[in-house]
C-alpha cells in the first residue's frame, strides 16, 4: 500500500507539472487578443469569437472595444452577463446586399463596458456578422482596445504586406478570408440571433411575424404571442419575446424568468440614442401598469437566454416560467421561429 501511495503522489505531481507546462505553452502561444477561429469563407455569416486571455499588468479587464473592418457587415454582437453593450453605427464604404435590401450603413464598432474580467481568467467576446465583398486571401484586421480601469492596451498593429506579424508587440486580431465552394450563397437559417431584432442598417424589421399560440391567463394578466428565434450552432445566447396585457385595476410587475433550456434568463432593454445602441439588464423586472400592455419585441424589451444548452432550432419550442409580483408563477411556451422572425 505504501508503494501505491508513493506512486500516486509521484504520478499526481508529474501530471500536475505536465498540465502546468501545457497551460503555460498555450498561454504563451496566444498571449494577445486573437480570434478563436482565424479563418472564414467568402460571403458567409460567422461568429467571430475574440479571446481575451489576460488583463492589463494584473488588473481586471473592464471594457473591450472592437473596430469592425470594411467587408464585415450586418454585425450583431453577443451580449454578456454583467456587461453593458454599446454598438456604434456609421456608413460603410460600399453598399451591400442584405436579402434583397441595399445597405450602406451599419455597426462599425462594438463595446462591452463596465464588466470585470479578472486577470486570472479568460473569456470570449462574440460578434455575428457576414464576410462580404472580400477577396480570398485577404486578412481582415479587427483593432481591439482593452481597458482595465485607467489602463489601456491597444491591439491594433498590422504587419505590412509580406511582413511577419509574429514580430509585432500588439498585433490586431486577424481573420483570413478563404474561398468557399458555395461562394455567394448566404444561408438564411444560419443568421443566428439578431440582437433582438435590431437591424444594424438602421431599419426595424425582422419582428413582424407573430406565431399562432394560445393566450395564457393568470389573474388579470393575459400573456400571448410568445416566440423565440433560431440560433447559430454553438451559440450560447438566444432571444425571446411575448406580450402581457393587464386587464385589472392593480399594477403588477414581471420580476424574473427561468427556463430549463438555459442557465439563466435575463430581461433586457435596448435603446438607440445619437446613433448608438445600448442594451442593459433590468434587474428589477418590468412594471405592468393597470390597464396597460407591454410588449417584449425586437428592438426594445426582450428576454435574453444565457448559457443555452442546445441552440434553438426553427420549429422547436422553449418552455419558460414567468414570475409576477402579484399574479405569481406562469408557465409559457415560446415557439421558435426562423432567425428572421418568420
Amino acid at each position: 500500500m505504501k508503494t501505491i501511495k508513493t506512486f500516486g503522489k509521484t504520478f499526481g505531481k508529474t501530471l500536475g507539472l505536465a498540465a502546468l507546462l501545457s497551460a503555460t505553452a498555450i498561454a504563451g502561444a496566444e498571449a494577445h487578443v486573437s480570434f478563436l477561429d482565424k479563418q472564414a469563407t467568402q460571403d458567409s455569416t460567422i461568429l467571430a469569437t475574440l479571446q481575451v486571455p489576460h488583463g492589463c499588468d494584473g488588473k481586471a479587464t473592464t471594457e473591450v472595444r472592437v473596430k469592425l473592418p470594411e467587408g464585415f457587415v450586418f454585425a450583431k454582437p453577443q451580449p454578456k452577463a454583467g456587461w453593458e453593450l454599446e454598438v456604434i453605427k456609421g456608413d460603410y464604404q460600399k453598399t451591400y446586399d442584405n436579402h434583397g435590401d441595399r445597405v450602406n450603413k451599419g455597426a462599425i464598432e462594438v463595446r462591452w463596458k463596465n464588466g470585470n474580467l479578472a486577470d486570472d481568467f479568460y473569456d470570449t467576446f462574440v460578434i455575428q456578422g457576414k464576410v462580404s465583398g472580400v477577396e480570398a486571401g485577404t486578412s481582415l484586421a479587427f483593432p481591439v482596445t482593452q481597458m482595465c480601469g485607467d489602463m489601456v492596451t491597444d491591439w491594433d498593429q498590422v504587419a505590412k504586406e509580406g511582413g511577419d506579424a509574429h514580430g509585432l508587440k500588439s498585433p490586431a486580431p486577424l481573420l483570413k478570408v478563404m474561398a468557399g465552394e458555395d461562394h455567394g450563397h448566404d444561408h438564411e437559417d444560419m443568421a443566428g440571433m439578431d440582437m433582438s431584432g435590431m437591424n444594424m442598417s438602421g431599419t426595424a424589421g425582422m419582428g413582424a411575424a407573430t406565431p399562432v399560440v394560445e393566450t395564457v391567463k393568470a389573474g388579470d394578466l393575459e400573456i400571448s404571442g410568445g416566440f423565440a428565434k433560431a440560433m447559430l450552432p454553438g451559440q450560447p445566447v438566444g432571444g425571446g419575446f411575448f406580450t402581457v396585457k393587464n386587464n385589472g385595476k392593480t399594477d403588477d410587475r414581471l420580476l424574473s424568468v427561468t427556463s430549463p433550456v438555459s442557465g439563466e434568463v435575463q430581461i433586457h432593454e435596448m435603446e438607440t440614442k445619437d446613433n448608438v445602441m445600448r442594451m442593459r439588464q433590468l434587474k428589477d423586472g418590468v412594471a405592468i401598469a393597470a390597464g396597460e400592455t407591454i410588449k417584449l419585441e425586437p428592438g426594445t424589451l426582450h428576454l435574453m437566454f444565457q448559457k443555452v444548452k442546445t441552440p434553438f432550432k426553427q420549429g422547436d419550442t422553449v418552455p419558460v416560467t414567468l414570475t409576477f409580483e402579484k399574479a405569481g408563477k406562469v408557465d409559457l411556451v415560446l415557439q421558435v421561429l426562423s432567425a428572421q422572425g418568420k
